[in-house]
């Protein structure tokens, strides 16, 4: 199956559809996950420290026999670990938890008021370094990048951040779009909350898809780059099945109209 890619603001190709790690009670899964994943083609992985899994990623990876230069490996420095220097720290031991000699993305994880501007000029320090081919921010919405582009000297090239109907905002869209930030979208499923919602299972019926499916093919029409999570094969074989069909202009107006700010994670807007 072939994936496609989106280019990033500094050449980068990032495949647009790849695995979310968040396991925090399937960590034992995780690398047999990394494994199935990388066996049915995805090569988007997306971790992060405070997963506490990255060691059992870098196991999947390794025993994959994937080509490095083949995959799109993600990782996010935690709030407890931002500031310059411990930023640096926090990088370093996510390289060797890993087993990687660099990343293809490295992020803020959430915009931690006290140290944002001294982590994003560590993660330039990374990038200018090589140790990261791209670097870019999670959970920033228009208040926060526009904080940032008073001292960036590199534009983020990626914002990752919660992407469903249920909590989409066209306008931080946008203005991501405007400023040449590819938007990633995690937790499109909503953690399966949002599975007997009328308005998804008459649309997902209308294509002869499942909701979680047409979650996930909502995100790729909107141009984001998403990151479904799931531990189990079938599931994530399941997700991937997303490129054989388009959403109509009407549907997906339709469902970028379901907007009553369900989320699995915080607001960025209370940061």
């Amino acid at each position: 199956m072939n994936i496609p890619f989106v280019t990033l603001n500094n050449g980068i190709q990032m495949p647009q559809l790849g695995l979310g790690l968040y396991a925090p009670k399937q960590q034992d899964e995780v690398k047999q996950s990394v494994l199935d994943a990388l066996d049915l083609g995805i090569r988007l992985i997306d971790s992060a420290a405070i997963y506490a899994n990255e060691k059992e990623v870098g196991q999947g990876i390794i025993e994959s026999g994937v080509t490095r230069t083949d995959l799109f490996v993600t990782s996010k420095v935690w709030m407890e670990d931002m500031g310059y220097d411990s930023t640096l720290r926090a990088f370093d031991k996510t390289l060797s938890d890993l087993g990687l000699e660099y990343l293809d993305l490295y992020l803020i994880h959430w915009p931690k008021d006290t140290a944002r501007k001294e982590t994003w000029k560590a993660l330039e320090t990374l990038y200018d370094q090589k140790l990261c081919r791209s670097i870019g921010v999670s959970n920033y919405y228009k208040k926060h990048l526009e904080e940032l582009f008073l001292h960036a000297n590199i534009c983020p090239a990626v914002n990752q951040f919660e992407l469903s109907p249920f909590c989409y905002m066209p306008d931080e869209f946008a203005f991501n779009q405007e400023n040449d930030i590819q938007v990633e979208g995690y937790a499109p499923l909503v953690r399966g909350w949002k599975k007997d919602d009328e308005v998804l299972n008459e649309i997902a019926a209308h294509y002869g898809k499942s909701t979680y499916q047409l979650l996930v093919r909502w995100n790729i029409e909107l141009g984001a780059v998403t990151i479904p999570k799931s531990v189990k094969r079938a599931r994530i074989q399941e997700n991937m099945e997303v490129f054989d069909f388009c959403i109509s202009p009407e549907d997906m107006q339709k469902l970028s109209q379901l907007y009553d700010n369900t989320r699995v994670a915080w607001d960025p807007r209370d940061f």
